[in-house]
C-alpha cells in the first residue's frame, strides 16, 4: 500500500493558521497594534478603508526592525518574546505565538516597512500569499508601518462570509476600544475612511475612558482599588443606576490584555445584586494584575480566554472589593469641570457667617385707624381711612339667597381601565366572548372549541406587521414632546443610531441634533411614553450589538422586532374586555398568526372533541 501521509505545502500550512488566528479584519487589528505595543511604540496610528477588507494600516515609532529579523518575522513560529518553553508561564508580551505575520501574509497583501533607531536606511517588503515579492533597502522613519490590502484575496469562500462594512468597521473598533483603554500611556490615533475617529493622547486610565466613551461617563464612574498578595485589582465601576440593556461596556483586562470571563462577570452581577433592574448590566473598567506564572493565556488562539490557578479566591476578592467600593463611594458627587464658575460662592465670603434673614413686621398697624399727617404733609391736618363698621352684617343672608345650582346636577365617576388601545371607537365584534386567564392569556370561543392565546405573543405578532408596514410605506404617526429629550450615549452607541436612524424615522421618532455624546429627541411614535424612550433606545443599541445586522432589510426586520417586544402588553397586565377583542381580532387579521416574531406558538386550539374526551 502507497503512503498516504505528507507534509503540507507552508503557504497550504500557513492559510489553516490563518483561519485560526484572523477571523475577520478586527483579528488583523488586534495582531498589529498589539506587536505595536510590545515594540514599545508610544503614538500609535490605525487607519482602515471599507471594514478593513481593502485597507488596514497600523503605523508605530517602536524600535523598529533590521532587515534580517524584518524577512523572518513572516515565518511561521518565527518570535522574539520567547525563546523556551518556560518562557511561556511567565509572559509579559501580547503575540507571543509566532503565527500572527505568517499567518496574514499568507491571505492578504502585506507591505512592511521597518527601520532600527540606529540603523540609517530602513527596509520595505512586499509579500502576496506568503511569497516574497520584493524586498529592498528605503528610507523610512523609526518604527514599523504594516499596510495589509486586499485580505482573503485567494480565499473567496473566507471573503463571502465577511458582513458589511459597518458590522466589521464596528468589529474593529471594539478592538480598538480594548488595545486602547488596556494601555492609557500609549496616544492612540484612528482613521476610518479618511476621517478621524478618535484622537487619543497619552493620559491616565479614567481619562482615557472618558475620552472614548464620552464626557458624561465621568460622572457615572466609581474608583475600585484593593491589593493583596493574590491580585491587585484597580479601576473604575459604573453607579447602578447607570446600568443598561446591553453589554457593550464590561471590560476586564489581566496584566494588560483584555480578556473575556463570564466567571468573574458573575462576581460583579453579584455584588451589584439588588442595585440594579432585573436585565441590566452594569458597566466596569476593572484592571487584574497577578504573577504571570498563576495565569495560563495560551488556551485559545485570540488568547482573550485565559485560565487563573485560583479563580474561586480571585471570585470572592473581587465582588467583595466592587462592594466595598460601592458603598464607600456611591453617594460621593462628581467633580464636573464644565460648570459655570459664576455660580460658585466668591472666596471672600469663605469665613463669613451665614445670616439668617430677619422679617420686621409693625404689629401696632391697624389700616382702621385714624392716621396722623406727616410733617411734611401740605395738607395738614388728620385724615382718616373710611370707617367699615359692621362689615359682618354684610354677610348675613347671603346663606338663604344664594341659588345652589350644584343641587342638581350629576357626576358619573369615571371609570379608569386599563387598555393597550388608544382608538376603541372601530366597531368591533361584540358578538365574540372572550375573557382574561391568569392576567397571561385570553381564551375565546370558536365553532369548533376554543382558543387559548398568549396575549404577549400575539400583540407582539400584531405590534411586529404594523412597524414593518410603517417602515415599508414610510407613513407613521408621530407625536411631538412639549420638551425634546437629550439622551447620552458613547460614541459607538451613537455610531450604532445614526445607522439606523432612517429606519427609525419611518417608525414615528423625530431627532434632532445628534452630537458625539448624545442625541435630541423631539418625537416618538404613537405607542411610546415619553419616559420609555431611554430604555427603548437601549434595548435597541443592545440587539443591534449583538446581532450586528447588515443590509438594510435585516436593520427594518430587528427594529420591528425589537418595538414590538418593547412595546406589546406584557404578561401580568389586565385587560378589559373591549382590548381583548380587538386583540383577537387584530391577532387574526394578520398574515402570520400562529407565530410570534420570534417563531414563538401564540396560541392553541381547544377542540371540543378534546374537552370531552376528558370527561371519558
Amino acid at each position: 500500500m502507497a503512503d498516504i501521509i505528507r507534509l503540507l505545502p507552508d503557504h497550504v500550512a500557513n492559510q489553516i493558521a490563518a483561519g485560526e488566528v484572523v477571523q475577520r479584519p478586527s483579528s488583523v487589528v488586534k495582531e498589529l497594534m498589539e506587536n505595536a505595543i510590545d515594540a514599545g511604540a508610544t503614538e500609535i496610528q490605525l487607519i482602515i478603508k471599507d471594514g478593513g477588507k481593502t485597507l488596514i494600516q497600523v503605523v508605530d515609532n517602536g524600535k523598529g526592525m533590521s532587515g534580517t529579523d524584518a524577512r523572518l518575522s513572516f515565518e511561521r513560529h518565527a518570535t522574539s518574546k520567547i525563546q523556551k518553553a518556560e518562557d511561556l508561564f511567565n509572559l509579559n508580551t501580547k503575540g507571543f505565538r509566532g503565527e500572527a505575520l505568517a499567518s496574514i501574509a499568507a491571505i492578504a497583501h502585506v507591505e512592511m516597512l521597518t527601520k532600527t533607531e540606529d540603523d540609517e536606511i530602513g527596509t520595505k517588503i512586499k509579500i502576496e500569499g506568503s511569497k516574497i515579492v520584493t524586498q529592498e533597502v528605503v528610507v523610512a522613519p523609526k518604527g514599523t508601518s504594516m499596510l495589509v490590502k486586499n485580505l482573503f484575496f485567494n480565499i473567496p469562500a473566507r471573503r463571502n462570509f465577511l458582513k458589511s462594512d459597518q458590522v466589521e468597521y464596528r468589529h474593529i473598533a471594539d478592538e480598538f476600544h480594548r488595545i486602547s483603554l488596556a494601555h492609557p500611556q500609549v496616544a492612540f490615533n484612528f482613521y476610518n475612511n479618511g476621517s478621524d475617529v478618535f484622537q487619543l493622547p497619552d493620559t491616565d486610565f479614567r481619562k482615557r475612558i472618558v475620552h472614548i466613551f464620552g464626557r458624561k461617563t465621568d460622572e457615572k464612574l466609581v474608583p475600585v482599588e484593593e491589593e493583596t498578595h493574590v491580585v491587585k485589582i484597580s479601576g473604575y465601576i459604573q453607579k447602578p443606576e447607570f446600568a443598561k440593556k446591553s453589554r457593550g461596556e464590561q471590560f476586564f483586562f489581566a496584566n494588560n490584555r483584555f480578556i473575556k470571563s463570564p466567571y468573574l462577570h458573575h462576581a460583579i452581577l453579584g455584588a451589584f445584586e439588588g442595585l440594579i433592574r432585573p436585565g441590566t448590566h452594569p458597566g466596569y473598567f476593572l484592571n487584574l494584575e497577578v504573577d504571570p506564572g498563576t495565569i495560563d493565556i495560551n488556551i485559545h488562539p485570540t488568547k482573550t480566554e485565559v485560565k487563573f490557578d485560583d479563580e474561586h479566591t480571585l471570585y470572592a476578592m473581587l465582588k467583595s472589593t466592587v462592594k466595598h467600593s460601592l458603598g464607600q463611594f456611591n453617594v460621593v458627587p462628581a467633580l464636573d469641570f464644565e460648570q459655570d464658575q459664576n455660580l460658585d460662592t466668591p472666596y471672600s465670603y469663605k469665613n463669613k457667617q451665614v445670616g439668617i434673614p430677619q422679617v420686621v413686621v409693625d404689629s401696632s398697624f391697624n389700616p382702621f385707624e385714624t392716621v396722623q399727617p406727616s410733617k411734611g404733609n401740605s395738607g395738614g391736618g388728620s385724615y382718616s381711612k373710611p370707617k367699615v363698621d359692621g362689615w359682618e352684617n354684610l354677610y348675613v343672608g347671603l346663606e338663604n339667597t344664594v341659588d345652589n345650582g350644584a343641587s342638581h346636577l350629576e357626576f358619573e365617576s369615571e371609570v379608569v381601565i386599563s387598555s393597550i388601545f388608544d382608538d376603541e371607537r372601530e366597531v368591533l365584534d361584540y358578538t365574540t366572548t372572550t375573557f382574561q386567564m391568569r392576567k397571561k392569556y385570553i381564551i375565546t370561543t370558536i365553532k369548533s372549541g376554543m382558543v387559548v392565546i398568549n396575549q404577549s405573543r400575539a400583540h407582539q405578532r400584531v405590534l411586529y406587521e404594523n412597524f414593518l408596514k410603517n417602515i415599508t410605506i414610510k407613513e407613521a404617526v408621530s407625536q411631538q414632546l412639549l420638551f425634546p429629550l437629550t439622551l447620552s450615549f458613547s460614541t459607538s452607541e451613537i455610531n450604532i443610531l445614526k445607522e439606523i436612524k432612517e429606519n427609525l424615522c419611518t417608525v414615528g421618532f423625530v431627532f434632532g441634533e445628534i452630537t458625539e455624546d448624545g442625541v435630541e429627541i423631539s418625537g416618538v411614535p404613537v405607542l411610546v411614553v415619553e419616559s420609555e424612550v431611554q430604555m427603548i433606545m437601549e434595548q435597541l443599541i443592545s440587539d443591534f450589538q449583538q446581532e450586528v445586522p447588515g443590509d438594510s432589510f435585516s436593520q427594518s426586520d430587528m427594529l420591528a422586532k425589537t418595538l414590538a417586544k418593547t412595546l406589546s402588553v406584557k404578561t401580568g397586565e389586565t385587560l378589559d374586555e373591549l382590548s381583548q377583542v380587538k386583540l383577537v381580532n387584530d391577532l387574526f387579521a394578520c398574515k402570520e398568526t400562529t407565530l410570534s416574531p420570534f417563531n414563538k406558538k401564540v396560541y392553541i386550539t381547544v377542540t371540543e372533541n378534546d374537552i370531552e374526551r376528558k370527561f371519558i
